[in-house]
Protein backbone atom coordinates (compact mmCIF):
# COMPACT_ATOMS: atom_id res chain seq x y z
CA UNK A 1 0.00 0.00 0.00
CA UNK A 2 1.21 3.21 -1.23
CA UNK A 3 0.92 5.48 2.04
CA UNK A 4 0.07 8.37 0.09
CA UNK A 5 -1.71 11.40 2.23
CA UNK A 6 -5.16 12.00 1.15
CA UNK A 7 -5.56 15.66 1.97
CA UNK A 8 -5.93 16.97 -1.42
CA UNK A 9 -9.03 15.03 -2.44
CA UNK A 10 -11.25 15.60 1.09
CA UNK A 11 -14.27 15.76 -0.49
CA UNK A 12 -13.50 14.09 -3.51
CA UNK A 13 -13.08 11.02 -1.76
CA UNK A 14 -14.57 11.46 1.82
CA UNK A 15 -14.27 8.48 3.95
CA UNK A 16 -16.12 9.72 6.81
CA UNK A 17 -17.06 8.25 10.65
CA UNK A 18 -18.56 8.80 14.05
CA UNK A 19 -19.05 6.39 16.58
CA UNK A 20 -18.45 7.79 20.08
CA UNK A 21 -21.77 9.77 19.75
CA UNK A 22 -25.37 8.33 20.24
CA UNK A 23 -28.26 9.13 17.77
CA UNK A 24 -31.20 11.27 19.57
CA UNK A 25 -33.18 13.05 17.57
CA UNK A 26 -36.83 14.67 17.84
CA UNK A 27 -35.61 16.75 15.16
CA UNK A 28 -37.53 16.87 11.35
CA UNK A 29 -36.46 18.25 8.01
CA UNK A 30 -38.33 19.57 4.74
CA UNK A 31 -36.43 19.59 1.23
CA UNK A 32 -36.21 22.88 0.15
CA UNK A 33 -34.14 22.37 -3.10
CA UNK A 34 -33.20 19.23 -4.99
CA UNK A 35 -31.32 17.83 -7.93
CA UNK A 36 -28.05 20.03 -7.34
CA UNK A 37 -24.73 18.91 -9.05
CA UNK A 38 -22.49 18.49 -6.09
CA UNK A 39 -23.57 20.76 -3.21
CA UNK A 40 -21.62 22.99 -1.42
CA UNK A 41 -21.22 25.50 1.05
CA UNK A 42 -24.77 27.94 1.73
CA UNK A 43 -25.03 31.23 3.04
CA UNK A 44 -27.87 33.80 3.23
CA UNK A 45 -27.93 36.84 1.16
CA UNK A 46 -28.73 40.69 1.79
CA UNK A 47 -31.94 40.04 -0.14
CA UNK A 48 -32.87 36.75 3.21
CA UNK A 49 -32.90 34.48 0.28
CA UNK A 50 -30.43 31.63 0.47
CA UNK A 51 -27.68 31.15 -1.99
CA UNK A 52 -25.94 27.50 -2.24
CA UNK A 53 -22.70 26.56 -4.45
CA UNK A 54 -22.82 23.80 -6.78
CA UNK A 55 -18.74 22.61 -8.04
CA UNK A 56 -20.45 20.88 -11.09
CA UNK A 57 -19.56 17.68 -13.14
CA UNK A 58 -16.08 19.00 -14.87
CA UNK A 59 -16.56 18.33 -18.48
CA UNK A 60 -14.64 17.21 -21.58
CA UNK A 61 -11.71 19.75 -21.43
CA UNK A 62 -8.25 18.98 -20.25
CA UNK A 63 -7.34 16.91 -17.40
CA UNK A 64 -5.28 16.64 -14.51
CA UNK A 65 -4.11 13.59 -12.43
CA UNK A 66 -5.83 12.91 -8.95
CA UNK A 67 -3.62 14.20 -6.09
CA UNK A 68 -2.78 10.48 -5.09
CA UNK A 69 -1.33 9.76 -8.62
CA UNK A 70 -3.73 7.25 -9.17
CA UNK A 71 -7.36 6.33 -10.30
CA UNK A 72 -9.37 8.08 -13.44
CA UNK A 73 -8.11 11.76 -13.87
CA UNK A 74 -9.92 15.17 -13.14
CA UNK A 75 -11.16 16.88 -16.06
CA UNK A 76 -12.07 20.46 -16.77
CA UNK A 77 -15.41 22.25 -17.76
CA UNK A 78 -17.68 24.90 -16.71
CA UNK A 79 -20.64 23.20 -15.30
CA UNK A 80 -20.07 24.95 -11.60
CA UNK A 81 -22.76 27.06 -10.65
CA UNK A 82 -24.31 29.58 -8.05
CA UNK A 83 -28.26 28.77 -6.78
CA UNK A 84 -30.70 30.87 -5.59
CA UNK A 85 -33.19 29.58 -3.06
CA UNK A 86 -36.50 31.99 -3.16
CA UNK A 87 -39.76 31.24 -1.74
CA UNK A 88 -39.69 27.32 -2.20
CA UNK A 89 -37.70 28.11 -5.82
CA UNK A 90 -34.62 27.63 -7.55
CA UNK A 91 -32.80 29.67 -9.68
CA UNK A 92 -29.14 29.51 -11.21
CA UNK A 93 -28.42 32.95 -10.93
CA UNK A 94 -24.58 31.95 -12.03
CA UNK A 95 -23.26 29.88 -14.32
CA UNK A 96 -20.25 28.79 -16.24
CA UNK A 97 -17.99 28.34 -13.52
CA UNK A 98 -15.07 26.39 -13.47
CA UNK A 99 -15.63 22.86 -12.74
CA UNK A 100 -13.24 19.96 -12.48
CA UNK A 101 -14.14 16.44 -11.72
CA UNK A 102 -14.21 12.20 -12.58
CA UNK A 103 -15.54 11.31 -15.82
CA UNK A 104 -18.96 10.36 -13.78
CA UNK A 105 -19.32 13.38 -12.95
CA UNK A 106 -18.18 12.97 -8.70
CA UNK A 107 -15.11 13.57 -6.53
CA UNK A 108 -15.88 17.60 -7.80
CA UNK A 109 -13.87 20.43 -7.40
CA UNK A 110 -15.55 23.87 -8.26
CA UNK A 111 -17.82 26.76 -6.23
CA UNK A 112 -17.50 25.26 -2.81
CA UNK A 113 -18.50 28.10 -0.77
CA UNK A 114 -20.44 31.33 -0.66
CA UNK A 115 -20.39 34.48 1.45
CA UNK A 116 -21.53 37.87 1.72
CA UNK A 117 -19.50 40.79 3.15
CA UNK A 118 -21.93 43.72 5.46
CA UNK A 119 -22.41 45.23 2.32
CA UNK A 120 -24.16 42.59 0.72
CA UNK A 121 -21.41 42.18 -1.58
CA UNK A 122 -20.57 38.41 -2.65
CA UNK A 123 -17.21 36.05 -2.73
CA UNK A 124 -17.34 32.56 -3.90
CA UNK A 125 -14.57 30.51 -3.41
CA UNK A 126 -13.80 28.04 -6.26
CA UNK A 127 -12.06 24.64 -5.09
CA UNK A 128 -9.61 22.53 -7.63
CA UNK A 129 -8.45 19.07 -5.45
CA UNK A 130 -4.63 18.24 -7.30
CA UNK A 131 -1.51 19.34 -7.09
CA UNK A 132 -1.46 23.26 -8.25
CA UNK A 133 1.28 22.90 -10.79
CA UNK A 134 -0.89 21.55 -12.84
CA UNK A 135 -3.77 23.86 -12.98
CA UNK A 136 -2.27 26.18 -15.61
CA UNK A 137 0.40 23.80 -17.48
CA UNK A 138 -2.81 21.74 -18.39
CA UNK A 139 -5.78 23.70 -17.72
CA UNK A 140 -4.84 27.14 -19.13
CA UNK A 141 -6.67 30.28 -17.06
CA UNK A 142 -9.17 29.01 -14.74
CA UNK A 143 -10.18 30.52 -11.73
CA UNK A 144 -9.67 27.05 -9.73
CA UNK A 145 -8.62 27.50 -6.28
CA UNK A 146 -9.36 30.66 -6.18
CA UNK A 147 -11.55 33.02 -4.30
CA UNK A 148 -13.57 35.42 -6.78
CA UNK A 149 -15.80 38.51 -6.60
CA UNK A 150 -19.68 37.59 -8.66
CA UNK A 151 -21.73 40.02 -10.28
CA UNK A 152 -24.81 38.11 -10.61
CA UNK A 153 -26.38 40.79 -12.98
CA UNK A 154 -24.04 40.47 -16.03
CA UNK A 155 -22.95 36.69 -15.12
CA UNK A 156 -19.72 37.53 -14.43
CA UNK A 157 -16.98 37.25 -11.69
CA UNK A 158 -13.26 38.96 -11.09
CA UNK A 159 -10.86 37.16 -9.29
CA UNK A 160 -9.61 38.27 -5.83
CA UNK A 161 -6.98 35.99 -4.63
CA UNK A 162 -5.30 32.75 -5.69
CA UNK A 163 -4.75 30.27 -3.00
CA UNK A 164 -3.87 27.60 -5.23
CA UNK A 165 -1.02 29.65 -6.39
CA UNK A 166 0.48 30.34 -3.10
CA UNK A 167 0.76 26.71 -1.56
CA UNK A 168 2.60 26.29 -4.88
CA UNK A 169 5.18 28.89 -4.19
CA UNK A 170 4.79 28.92 -0.06
CA UNK A 171 3.99 25.11 0.60
CA UNK A 172 3.43 26.43 4.27
CA UNK A 173 3.10 22.85 5.64
CA UNK A 174 6.09 21.45 3.97
CA UNK A 175 4.13 18.63 3.24
CA UNK A 176 3.30 17.27 -0.52
CA UNK A 177 2.01 20.52 -2.81
CA UNK A 178 -1.35 20.50 -3.19
CA UNK A 179 -4.60 22.69 -2.97
CA UNK A 180 -8.36 22.46 -2.54
CA UNK A 181 -10.10 25.29 -0.29
CA UNK A 182 -13.15 24.33 0.94
CA UNK A 183 -14.47 26.88 3.34
CA UNK A 184 -13.89 30.52 4.27
CA UNK A 185 -15.40 33.36 6.52
CA UNK A 186 -15.33 37.38 6.26
CA UNK A 187 -14.00 38.94 9.11
CA UNK A 188 -14.01 42.52 8.40
CA UNK A 189 -12.06 43.51 5.36
CA UNK A 190 -10.49 40.15 5.70
CA UNK A 191 -10.70 36.44 3.78
CA UNK A 192 -9.87 33.95 6.00
CA UNK A 193 -10.09 30.22 4.31
CA UNK A 194 -9.21 26.67 4.63
CA UNK A 195 -7.01 24.88 2.29
CA UNK A 196 -8.23 21.03 2.74
CA UNK A 197 -5.09 20.11 0.45
CA UNK A 198 -2.40 22.84 1.65
CA UNK A 199 -3.65 21.96 5.56
CA UNK A 200 -3.42 25.50 6.38
CA UNK A 201 -5.64 28.44 7.06
CA UNK A 202 -4.99 31.64 5.00
CA UNK A 203 -5.95 35.12 5.24
CA UNK A 204 -6.59 38.26 2.52
CA UNK A 205 -7.68 41.45 1.93
CA UNK A 206 -10.68 41.42 0.46
CA UNK A 207 -9.05 43.59 -2.37
CA UNK A 208 -6.90 40.87 -2.99
CA UNK A 209 -3.69 42.48 -0.77
CA UNK A 210 -2.00 40.50 1.64
CA UNK A 211 -2.58 36.99 1.10
CA UNK A 212 -0.84 34.63 3.93
CA UNK A 213 -1.09 31.62 5.86
CA UNK A 214 -1.90 32.66 9.55
CA UNK A 215 -1.31 28.86 10.72
CA UNK A 216 -0.61 25.47 9.00
CA UNK A 217 -1.95 22.37 10.98
CA UNK A 218 0.58 19.26 12.06
CA UNK A 219 0.12 15.97 11.27
CA UNK A 220 -1.70 13.53 13.33
CA UNK A 221 -0.30 10.27 14.53
CA UNK A 222 -2.52 7.34 14.44
CA UNK A 223 -1.76 4.42 16.79
CA UNK A 224 -2.91 1.04 15.18
CA UNK A 225 -4.95 2.74 12.82
CA UNK A 226 -7.92 0.72 11.13
CA UNK A 227 -7.70 0.25 7.24
CA UNK A 228 -10.49 -0.52 4.76
CA UNK A 229 -10.20 -4.44 4.25
CA UNK A 230 -8.03 -5.70 1.34
CA UNK A 231 -10.33 -5.99 -1.84
CA UNK A 232 -12.46 -3.01 -0.70
CA UNK A 233 -13.15 -0.78 -4.09
CA UNK A 234 -11.40 2.66 -4.70
CA UNK A 235 -10.17 5.08 -6.81
CA UNK A 236 -7.58 5.47 -5.10
CA UNK A 237 -5.93 2.01 -4.52
CA UNK A 238 -2.90 2.66 -2.94
CA UNK A 239 -5.17 3.23 -0.01
CA UNK A 240 -6.70 -0.43 0.33
CA UNK A 241 -3.58 -2.57 1.98
CA UNK A 242 -2.74 -6.00 -0.19
CA UNK A 243 -3.79 -9.31 1.28
CA UNK A 244 -0.16 -9.97 2.96
CA UNK A 245 0.84 -6.64 3.52
CA UNK A 246 2.04 -5.60 6.93
CA UNK A 247 -0.14 -2.92 8.41
CA UNK A 248 2.15 -0.03 10.47
CA UNK A 249 0.86 0.32 14.02
CA UNK A 250 1.52 3.64 13.64
CA UNK A 251 0.99 6.04 10.94
CA UNK A 252 1.34 9.49 9.91
CA UNK A 253 -2.01 11.63 9.09
CA UNK A 254 -3.17 14.59 7.36
CA UNK A 255 -4.60 16.99 9.54
CA UNK A 256 -7.27 18.09 6.62
CA UNK A 257 -9.18 21.38 7.84
CA UNK A 258 -12.37 21.41 6.21
CA UNK A 259 -14.47 24.80 7.05
CA UNK A 260 -13.63 27.87 9.45
CA UNK A 261 -16.01 30.18 11.08
CA UNK A 262 -15.40 33.10 13.57
CA UNK A 263 -16.65 32.33 17.52
CA UNK A 264 -18.06 35.09 19.55
CA UNK A 265 -14.81 35.43 21.43
CA UNK A 266 -12.99 36.84 18.10
CA UNK A 267 -10.93 33.48 17.39
CA UNK A 268 -11.37 31.26 14.40
CA UNK A 269 -12.85 27.94 14.70
CA UNK A 270 -12.02 25.45 12.10
CA UNK A 271 -12.99 22.07 11.38
CA UNK A 272 -11.54 18.80 10.99
CA UNK A 273 -12.45 16.26 8.18
CA UNK A 274 -9.02 13.98 9.06
CA UNK A 275 -6.93 12.78 6.13
CA UNK A 276 -6.63 8.63 5.20
CA UNK A 277 -7.72 6.42 6.96
CA UNK A 278 -10.34 8.33 8.56
CA UNK A 279 -10.13 7.49 12.04
CA UNK A 280 -12.75 7.01 13.95
CA UNK A 281 -13.34 9.49 16.48
CA UNK A 282 -10.44 10.94 15.27
CA UNK A 283 -11.43 14.66 13.93
CA UNK A 284 -11.26 17.48 16.03
CA UNK A 285 -12.18 21.06 16.04
CA UNK A 286 -8.99 23.85 16.27
CA UNK A 287 -9.35 26.81 17.97
CA UNK A 288 -6.92 29.85 16.30
CA UNK A 289 -6.56 32.97 18.54
CA UNK A 290 -5.34 36.19 17.77
CA UNK A 291 -1.59 35.00 18.44
CA UNK A 292 -1.81 32.80 15.30
CA UNK A 293 -1.57 29.66 17.31
CA UNK A 294 -4.00 26.35 17.01
CA UNK A 295 -5.36 24.58 20.32
CA UNK A 296 -7.70 21.76 20.34
CA UNK A 297 -11.54 23.03 21.31
CA UNK A 298 -12.98 19.98 21.01
CA UNK A 299 -12.30 16.53 19.82
CA UNK A 300 -13.65 12.81 19.38
CA UNK A 301 -15.35 13.90 16.10
CA UNK A 302 -15.27 12.13 13.20
CA UNK A 303 -15.24 13.91 9.30
CA UNK A 304 -16.24 17.14 10.16
CA UNK A 305 -17.53 19.53 7.15
CA UNK A 306 -18.89 22.72 8.84
CA UNK A 307 -19.48 24.95 11.90
CA UNK A 308 -21.39 27.58 12.68
CA UNK A 309 -22.08 29.05 15.46
CA UNK A 310 -25.35 30.62 16.18
CA UNK A 311 -26.44 33.79 18.23
CA UNK A 312 -26.06 32.63 21.51
CA UNK A 313 -22.56 31.34 21.12
CA UNK A 314 -23.82 27.47 20.23
CA UNK A 315 -21.40 25.81 18.25
CA UNK A 316 -23.26 23.74 15.51
CA UNK A 317 -20.69 20.87 13.66
CA UNK A 318 -21.71 18.97 10.76
CA UNK A 319 -20.77 14.92 10.23
CA UNK A 320 -20.14 13.71 7.05
CA UNK A 321 -21.16 10.34 7.85
CA UNK A 322 -21.96 8.01 11.36
CA UNK A 323 -19.37 5.53 10.84
CA UNK A 324 -16.50 4.54 8.48
CA UNK A 325 -18.08 5.56 4.98
CA UNK A 326 -16.28 2.18 3.03
CA UNK A 327 -18.69 0.48 5.39
CA UNK A 328 -21.67 1.40 3.17
CA UNK A 329 -23.64 3.86 5.23
CA UNK A 330 -23.55 7.74 4.82
CA UNK A 331 -26.02 8.72 7.68
CA UNK A 332 -24.55 11.99 9.00
CA UNK A 333 -25.34 14.00 11.65
CA UNK A 334 -25.91 17.60 12.99
CA UNK A 335 -24.52 17.73 16.41
CA UNK A 336 -24.98 21.11 18.74
CA UNK A 337 -21.81 22.23 21.14
CA UNK A 338 -23.32 24.26 24.01
CA UNK A 339 -21.48 27.20 25.54
CA UNK A 340 -21.21 24.95 28.73
CA UNK A 341 -19.35 22.27 26.22
CA UNK A 342 -22.52 19.87 26.19
CA UNK A 343 -23.13 18.45 23.38
CA UNK A 344 -26.34 16.88 21.98
CA UNK A 345 -27.34 15.77 18.49
CA UNK A 346 -30.15 17.45 16.59
CA UNK A 347 -30.56 14.72 13.16
CA UNK A 348 -28.61 11.54 12.71
CA UNK A 349 -29.50 9.78 9.78
CA UNK A 350 -32.89 9.65 8.62
CA UNK A 351 -32.56 11.23 5.36
CA UNK A 352 -29.36 13.09 6.34
CA UNK A 353 -26.67 11.61 3.94
CA UNK A 354 -23.25 12.58 3.13
CA UNK A 355 -24.03 16.09 3.67
CA UNK A 356 -21.41 19.46 3.00
CA UNK A 357 -22.40 22.56 4.59
CA UNK A 358 -24.79 24.04 7.22
CA UNK A 359 -26.19 27.77 7.60
CA UNK A 360 -28.54 28.95 10.53
CA UNK A 361 -31.19 31.31 9.69
CA UNK A 362 -32.92 34.39 10.85
CA UNK A 363 -35.54 31.68 11.85
CA UNK A 364 -33.37 29.97 13.63
CA UNK A 365 -33.31 26.54 11.75
CA UNK A 366 -30.49 24.75 10.00
CA UNK A 367 -29.69 24.58 6.67
CA UNK A 368 -27.90 21.93 5.70
CA UNK A 369 -26.32 20.97 1.89
CA UNK A 370 -27.20 17.08 1.89
CA UNK A 371 -26.18 14.48 -0.45
CA UNK A 372 -23.79 16.57 -1.40
CA UNK A 373 -21.58 13.90 -3.22
CA UNK A 374 -23.82 12.60 -5.78
CA UNK A 375 -24.61 14.77 -8.89
CA UNK A 376 -28.12 15.71 -9.92
CA UNK A 377 -29.44 14.12 -6.38
CA UNK A 378 -27.71 17.15 -3.95
CA UNK A 379 -30.36 18.86 -1.67
CA UNK A 380 -30.48 21.63 0.61
CA UNK A 381 -32.52 20.57 3.61
CA UNK A 382 -34.24 23.00 6.72
CA UNK A 383 -34.14 21.10 9.54
CA UNK A 384 -36.68 21.97 12.08
CA UNK A 385 -38.33 20.79 15.80
CA UNK A 386 -34.80 20.95 16.83
CA UNK A 387 -35.29 19.46 20.05
CA UNK A 388 -32.62 16.91 21.48
CA UNK A 389 -30.71 14.69 24.11
CA UNK A 390 -27.89 15.75 25.92
CA UNK A 391 -25.51 12.62 25.23
CA UNK A 392 -24.37 11.46 28.74
CA UNK A 393 -20.81 11.65 27.60
CA UNK A 394 -21.10 15.14 25.59
CA UNK A 395 -18.59 16.79 27.93
CA UNK A 396 -15.63 14.32 27.03
CA UNK A 397 -13.20 15.62 24.93
CA UNK A 398 -14.68 19.18 24.78
CA UNK A 399 -12.47 22.42 25.58
CA UNK A 400 -8.84 20.46 25.34
CA UNK A 401 -6.91 22.94 26.83
CA UNK A 402 -9.70 23.26 29.40
CA UNK A 403 -15.83 19.87 9.82
CA UNK A 404 -16.83 16.21 -1.27
CA UNK A 405 -18.26 12.68 -2.65
CA UNK A 406 -17.47 9.46 -2.22
CA UNK A 407 -17.89 8.31 -6.00
CA UNK A 408 -15.93 5.40 -5.56
CA UNK A 409 -18.17 3.95 -2.54
CA UNK A 410 -21.39 4.77 -4.91
CA UNK A 411 -22.19 2.52 -8.36
CA UNK A 412 -21.50 4.56 -11.41
CA UNK A 413 -24.58 6.92 -11.93
CA UNK A 414 -25.69 8.08 -15.64
CA UNK A 415 -26.98 11.49 -15.14
CA UNK A 416 -28.23 14.07 -17.61
CA UNK A 417 -26.57 16.90 -18.91
CA UNK A 418 -25.76 19.81 -16.68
Amino acid sequence: MKLKHLTITFLTFCVAAFSGMKAASAASFSVIADGLYNAGGLSFGPDGNLYVTEAGIGGNGACVPPASGQGDSLCYGTSGAVTKIENGKTERILTGLPSLALPDGTGAGGPRDIQFDTKGKPYVLIGYGANPTFRDRNLGYTDLGKIIAPDFNTNSWTSVADLANYELVNNPDGGDVGSNPLGFVIDGNKLVAVDAGANDLLSVNTDGRNLQSIVAFPQDILTNPVFPPSGTPSNEPGQVPSIDEEVRSQFATQPVPSSVTKGPDGAYYISQFTGFPFPEGGAKIYRVGADGKSTVYADGFTQLTDLQFDPEGNLYALQYANQSAWKGNFDGSVIKIATDGTRTTLLSGNGLESPSALTIGADGAVYVTNRSDRPGLGQVLRIENTKSIPEPDSVLGVFAIAALGIGWLHKKRNHPEF
